[in-house]
C-alpha cells in the first residue's frame, strides 16, 4: 500500500477518531437522533426474536416461557400454507421487480432527454403525485373503479356492448392488479433517485457528444445510463433483498374469499397467524423465516453485482 507524502515531505499525521469526534461534532450531533430512532425501533425489538422458539404465553413473559426450540418453523414447512404462501409471494415480488424497477428509470431517461422544462415540469408533477396517496384510499378506488356495478371500467365496457367483469373476483386479473398499480403510484417517486444521479453528469459530456453528431439515444445509451447503472445496481440489489416482503396493507386490503388462492402472502397469512388466531409464537417463526430468506438473498445478489459490475452495497 503506497503512503500520501505531502510536498514538504513531511507525512502528515492521522488523527484519531476522538480528535475527528472532537473538531466535527456539530457534524456528529445531526447523526445522533437517527442512531437512536434506529437503536430503539430496530435494535431493542430484537429481543423479542426468541418467541419464535418459545411457547409464548403473555402471563409467564418471554423468559418464562417454555423452550420450544425450531417447532413452529418445521411447523409452518409442513403445513399446507407454506408452499401456496411462498409460492405466492415469489411470484407477485418477481413480476413487480420486473416491471416497477426499469419503468422508474426509463422515466428519468426519457424526461432527462425532454428539454422542454415546462412540460417535463408537468410529466413530473404528474408521476410525482400517485406516490401522495394513501394505500388503503388507492384499494378504494381500484375497488370502486372495478366495480360491476357502478365502476367506471365496467360502465365502459356495458356501453361498448360487452358484459360488466368483476374483477376483484376473479384471481386472474388480480396479480396483474396489484403490480400495475403499483407501479403507476410510485413509478415517478422511484425515478427522484435516478434523477438525482443523472444531475452530476457533466453538461460538457452531452455538448461534446451533439458537436460529433450523436442522437439523443446514443447519449443516453452511451453516457446517461452508464453514468446511473450503479444507483440501478445499488437499488435492484436492496429490492432483492426484500424480495419477500411484500406489503401487507395492499394485499389485504385487496384479498377476498374468491382470489385468497393467489393473493395469500406471507405477510397476510402472518397477520392472520398472529392477530386473529393469537399465535404468537408461529407468527414470529414465519416472519424470522422470511428475513432469514431475504438475508440470503441480500447477500447472494450483492456477491453477484460485485463480481458482475464491481458495484455492491458491502
Amino acid at each position: 500500500m503506497k503512503t500520501k507524502v505531502s510536498k514538504s515531505g513531511i507525512q502528515p499525521k492521522k488523527r484519531s477518531f476522538f480528535e475527528t469526534l472532537k473538531k466535527d461534532w456539530s457534524l456528529w450531533t445531526f447523526c445522533i437522533p437517527g442512531m437512536v430512532l434506529t437503536f430503539i425501533f430496530s435494535y431493542i425489538p430484537m429481543y423479542g426474536v426468541q418467541i419464535a422458539f418459545r411457547r409464548f404465553n403473555a402471563k409467564q413473559g418471554i423468559w418464562g416461557s417454555p423452550w420450544v426450540g425450531l417447532r413452529y418453523f418445521e411447523r409452518f414447512i409442513n403445513s399446507p400454507y407454506f408452499e401456496r404462501t411462498i409460492v405466492n409471494t415469489l411470484i407477485l415480488s418477481l413480476y413487480g421487480l420486473l416491471v416497477s424497477f426499469p419503468i422508474p428509470i426509463i422515466l428519468a431517461l426519457m424526461l432527462n432527454a425532454f428539454r422542454h422544462k415546462r412540460y417535463r415540469k408537468v410529466i413530473q408533477t404528474v408521476t410525482y403525485a400517485p406516490n401522495f396517496i394513501s394505500t388503503i384510499v388507492m384499494c378504494g378506488m381500484l375497488i370502486l373503479f372495478l366495480s360491476p356495478t357502478v365502476g367506471i371500467i365496467n360502465t365502459v365496457i356495458k356501453m361498448m356492448g360487452g358484459e360488466a367483469i368483476n374483477f376483484m373476483a376473479k384471481k386472474e386479473y388480480w396479480r396483474h392488479l396489484y403490480v400495475w398499480s403499483g407501479v403507476w403510484q410510485g413509478m415517478g417517486w422511484s425515478s427522484v433517485i435516478y434523477f438525482a444521479a443523472l444531475s452530476g453528469i457533466s453538461p460538457e459530456l452531452h455538448e461534446a457528444a451533439k458537436c460529433d453528431g450523436a442522437t439523443k439515444f446514443q447519449i443516453i445509451h452511451y453516457i446517461d445510463f452508464p453514468s446511473i447503472l450503479p444507483t440501478a445496481t445499488i437499488q435492484l440489489i436492496l429490492s432483492c433483498g426484500s424480495i419477500l416482503s411484500i406489503g401487507f396493507e395492499k394485499a389485504f386490503a385487496l384479498q377476498n374469499d374468491l382470489n385468497v388462492s393467489v393473493s395469500e402472502i406471507i405477510s397476510t397469512y402472518v397477520y392472520k397467524v398472529g392477530m386473529i388466531d393469537n399465535n404468537m409464537s408461529y407468527s414470529s417463526a414465519i416472519g424470522l423465516f422470511n428475513t432469514l430468506i431475504n438475508m440470503v438473498m441480500l447477500i447472494l445478489v450483492n456477491k453477484i453485482a460485485d463480481k458482475m459490475s464491481g458495484t455492491s452495497l458491502f
